[in-house]
């Protein structure tokens, strides 16, 4: 079989067992069992596989259909135009979670001098990594719960050659964090036990992905434990679930002095800002 064919299988297959996005899917992973990048499928579309490969293959295939994300089956994913790597033991870098680092990147680069940001929970460490990378004047500590996940980050803050700028710091939110910061910046767990999810989304670490009351009891806590730790004129971005924006609104509108919703790109509430 062919590349162009064996590709035409594998989505139409993927596409049967749920998948969003099923032909890109078939094309990362094939990129990957042959070690190609994507766009070399294209140009080499009529070459013949063979059978190892078309084993190998199919062996990710399977397990992509059974709803295993396919950066964890590959090993990275990219996030802000950067690759990071991806384990089991982090959650995958989100299209969503670009709008926090964003407003975050714009933050420290209206700033006269040096940004002193916290990034809490930073699980694949791809929030304190793309600020760094994007804003020369912040240097980053980053906090989690997980020395698994640290691991995963510390490597990432090498890959991309940030490491003298974002510090790891195992610990629950804030805590073994010394001083003040001018922008503190989290995506911690905000979903419901109750929520219904895809297969792909409840593979990921349960721990990173679920909160008490409602999904917001992390969110809520670190909301009231961040005015004692700014700056004057610090602020807080918090990824939220739209579920959860009216209680976390109301808890911030009585800790803090100003606060603002930002959508992601579906037009959903995405990102809390408050200002001391």
């Amino acid at each position: 079989m062919t590349i162009v064919e064996v590709l035409k299988l594998s989505a139409d297959y993927l596409q049967k067992h749920g998948a969003d996005s099923a032909r890109l899917d078939a094309e990362l992973l094939l990129a990957h069992a042959l070690k190609l990048r994507r766009l070399d499928l294209y140009l080499k579309f009529d070459r013949t596989l063979g059978e190892a490969e078309l084993t190998a293959y199919r062996g990710l295939v399977a397990r992509r259909a059974k709803g295993e994300p396919v950066a964890y089956l590959v090993g990275h994913r990219e996030f802000m135009g950067l690759d990071f790597e991806v384990t089991p033991d982090v959650l995958v870098p989100n299209p969503d979670t670009e709008v926090l680092v964003q407003r975050a990147v714009a933050i420290a680069r209206e700033a006269a001098g040096p940004v002193r940001v916290a990034d809490v929970g930073t699980g694949s460490g791809c929030i304190a990594i793309a600020i760094t990378h994007y804003a020369p004047n912040a240097e980053v500590w980053a906090t989690d719960v997980s020395p698994a996940a640290l691991a995963v980050a510390g490597r990432n803050a090498a890959r991309h050659h940030v490491e003298e700028r974002v510090h790891f710091v195992e610990g629950d939110l804030m805590r073994g964090l010394a001083g003040e910061f001018d922008l503190v910046c989290a995506n911690l767990p905000y979903l419901a036990a109750e929520a219904k999810l895809p297969a792909e989304v409840t593979a990921q670490p349960a721990r990173a992905l679920y909160a008490g009351d409602g999904g917001s009891a992390l969110v809520v806590r670190l909301l009231a434990d961040v005015p004692a730790r700014l700056c004057p004129g610090g602020k807080v971005l918090a990824e939220i679930d739209p579920a959860i924006a009216s209680a976390v609104t109301d808890v911030a509108g009585r800790c803090f002095a100003g606060r603002r919703i930002h959508r992601d790109a579906g037009g959903r509430e995405r990102v809390l800002e408050a200002w001391s």
